[in-house]
């Protein structure tokens, strides 16, 4: 392909500019540098992209399980082969440092693997029918063109979450990423392209929320797969929810929580800790904001938390001796300190303020990157605190102080609108198993940081933070339908629950 041809959709097995004449560009978060430009999608380029899927979906079903998989199996070598290129790639582009750039590539083949491999596995349930001379069992079909909207901070990992079982399963798709991330995207559909797979089964249109909106609104979307803001989530949400036959999978935000118990191992509790609010430099939906301890502990966890994020090293996410890079964007970095004044005029008694960096601390060459280092700060437990309940994505996080029984720290973590992840650091297996059965959250970890997926599991929450179904195997939920088939092997028609199966007439 030309280099302008990267700048485009990928639609109906071609690359195109659209028909829109704006253009947007892709920037890194470290240092401020341009990219890639990249064509911005309309209304009219989803509707070319949909019209493609539909017409591209009754052959695509028609291939077996099986011949589906076989394009993936493509995509899944040429994401081991390109492993090192791609996971700098996912570093210059959202910021995050290079282990992480590197681990969402791997992720991603995982979950090709898992998604592909699965394509031999039994796709039905057998039941026992009351009738002895019936067959009964489950068989699923795809549901038809899919639209999935994807985040900025997994660029590679989450669309193939959504795509990789979504294909296999038989459905055609339609994919806008997210607009901070569009070079990874492109390089993505690049290995679409190279795959082989039919014109219309895959879809790319570059672009902003109007051309997501434009996915979610369109009739000939039978489910939309959405990872992202809870804001956003709720929208579609709401709107799919109206339209029977139609599904919204959501996956959003967190305010997520460390419980760490008068039974903790403290080393485990700062590592596990440190992981959950500061990895990614907090622009995970899983990080953890909030830091339960309980009052035998507090004093010394304090001390020991702090020290680190004092120190925790913020430079170029290409080292390797950097633990957090920038956050995304300038509007990120005025959220972030919005946060951190919300928590000063709430009371808060602040241990750690890194949010405006020195200039010794930003590195040569990065001054126009989106810098800020960790807030750390401690308040006096009260539900309605704004600042302990809303959603930062970033290193933002609270500490608060628990003096009664378990269930108390169980109160505060569930007081929340959000339930995505939270962890429980204890060597109390009673107050472990406690936590795993009555913490309000879709992602449960025991000695453990609050982040972390492994692809064959479901990842997702509850309440606020969405219904679970766009990764792992609950996407198959989403982008199928179960038929019940029963089958009679007799000559004679006989009826579960004793009913009759006698006609009776006047005669």
């Amino acid at each position: 392909m030309s280099t302008d041809d990267s700048r485009r959709h990928y639609i109906d097995g071609d690359w195109t500019t659209g028909t829109g004449d704006e253009t947007f560009t892709s920037q890194n978060p470290a240092t401020g540098e341009a990219l890639a430009s990249f064509h911005r999608g309309t209304e009219a380029d989803v509707d070319r992209a949909l019209a493609a899927a539909e017409d591209a979906y009754d052959e695509w079903r028609s291939l077996s399980h099986i011949d589906r998989a076989e394009y993936l199996w493509d995509i899944y070598h040429e994401l081991r082969d390109r492993h090192e290129e791609l996971g700098e790639i996912v570093t210059m582009e959202c910021g995050k440092e290079i282990s992480e750039g590197l681990a969402d590539v791997t992720e991603s083949w995982h979950m090709v693997e898992w998604a592909a491999g699965n394509a031999r596995h039994p796709h039905g349930d057998v039941v026992p029918s009351e009738i002895a001379s019936k067959d009964a069992y489950m068989r699923r079909k795809p549901k038809g063109v899919v639209g999935c909207i994807t985040p900025w901070n997994f660029p590679v990992a989450i669309p193939f979450w959504h795509l990789a079982v979504t294909l296999v399963e038989g459905n055609t798709v339609v994919w806008k990423p997210a607009e901070q991330t569009p070079w990874c995207a492109h390089i993505i559909a690049e290995m679409f392209e190279d795959s082989g797979i039919p014109d219309g089964v895959f879809n790319l249109v570059q672009g902003y929320g109007d051309a997501g909106n434009a996915i979610v609104e369109d009739d000939r979307v039978e489910t939309v797969l959405f990872t992202g803001s809870a804001e956003v989530g709720h929208k579609i949400a709401s709107k799919v929810g109206g339209e029977p036959g139609k599904i919204a999978a959501c996956e959003m935000g967190g305010k997520n929580a460390v419980i760490v118990t008068e039974e903790a191992d403290l080393d485990i509790a700062v590592h596990s800790a440190v992981m959950s609010s500061f990895k990614t430099t907090g622009q995970r939906c899983v990080s953890s904001e909030r830091l339960i301890v309980h009052e035998d502990l507090y004093d010394e966890f304090k001390e020991r938390f702090v020290d680190v994020a004092e120190d925790i090293a913020v430079g170029d996410p290409l080292e390797e001796d950097t633990f957090m890079g920038p956050l995304i964007e300038d509007d990120q970095v005025e959220k972030f300190k919005r946060y951190n004044d919300l928590a000063r005029e709430e009371g808060a008694n602040v241990l750690v303020d890194r949010a405006d960096l020195g200039a010794e601390e930003i590195p040569d060459g990065h001054e126009e990157g989106h810098w800020v280092g960790p807030f750390v700060y401690e308040v006096d437990y009260d539900e309605d605190l704004r600042c302990i309940n809303e959603e930062v994505f970033g290193p933002h996080v609270a500490l608060l102080e628990y003096s009664g029984d378990f269930d108390e720290a169980l109160e505060m973590h569930n007081s929340v609108d959000y339930g995505l992840a939270g962890a429980i650091i204890s060597e109390d297996y009673r107050q472990i198993n406690q936590f795993r059965d009555e913490a309000e959250i879709g992602l449960a970890y025991g000695n453990l940081p609050c982040i972390g997926a492994e692809v064959h599991l479901p990842f997702g929450g509850v309440k606020k933070s969405g219904n679970g179904l766009p990764s792992g195997r609950e996407v198959i939920e989403a982008v199928t339908e179960r038929t019940a088939w029963t089958l009679n092997n007799s000559k004679d028609i006989e009826m579960a629950q004793g009913l009759s199966a006698d006609i009776i007439t006047d005669e």
